[in-house]
């Protein structure tokens, strides 16, 4: 939205680096900031906040004080989206190889466990999309990318680590199509009327992005093109 005033916090320097550089080849570091900071830390309140790939490693004994800052945070009009991978079946514990290798301390809830929580927290779940082949689809195309640009990230990392990512890859593909996992999309809002009593207005809205995305691509294809005759 071009009147939104975004402001968002990350605990990873190198995420905050890119961030904060692609908000400035869009022309938008003005209305777009990014913070090294603990969410914990944050005391403004927002009209939205959007939590995407995050609460997988809160850790268990954290969820209620994560959504308790989410309704602290949010104004009594607003909406959250909380954005994780989640578990289709009942609470299990983390692959080791996961646990190890590439989410050290992360955990995949179950709805179980998180629906009760949210409910201490003095928030509304106003709706919940369960995206269940979805993420696999996702994976195989990373894969694919990867492999595109593996002899580029082996002499980046090494042999060892490009073995072990492309067995993450495939490995978690299996587990979303195969098996339990899945990713849930929750709406959480103060006020049960914050939002529309229908989804009616979800695809008027997509329907926007697809066309204002289109449009950025056909810009810089031409922006590209001119480049070339250039040289």
């Amino acid at each position: 939205h071009l009147e939104a005033d975004v402001f968002g916090v990350t605990l990873s320097t190198e995420q905050l680096e890119v961030s904060r550089q692609r908000a400035k080849q869009a022309g938008l570091d003005q209305q777009v900031r990014f913070e090294l900071q603990d969410y914990r830390e944050v005391s403004r309140r927002f009209d939205r906040i959007v939590s995407v790939g995050m609460f997988e490693h809160v850790g268990v004994n954290h969820y209620r004080a994560y959504f308790e800052k989410i309704a602290k945070l949010l104004k009594d009009d607003g909406v959250a989206l909380v954005h994780t991978i989640g578990r289709s079946g009942p609470p299990t514990v983390t692959d080791s190889f996961i646990r190890k290798h590439i989410f050290p301390g992360g955990y995949i809830p179950a709805l179980s466990e998180v629906a009760p929580v949210v409910e201490r927290a003095g928030l509304v779940l106003t709706d919940l999309e369960v995206l269940r082949l979805h993420y696999a689809e996702t994976l195989k195309a990373w894969r694919a990318n990867f492999a595109n640009a593996r002899n580029r990230v082996t002499t980046m990392y090494d042999e060892r680590f490009c073995r072990m990512w492309e067995f993450y890859l495939v490995a978690s593909e299996a587990s979303f199509r195969w098996g339990d996992l899945c990713v849930f999309q929750f709406q959480l809002a103060r006020n049960k009327a914050a939002v529309p009593l229908t989804r009616d207005y979800l695809p008027g809205s997509e329907d926007a992005l697809r066309q204002k995305d289109s449009g950025q691509k056909r810009r810089k294809s031409r922006q590209k093109g001119i480049v070339t005759s250039t040289h």
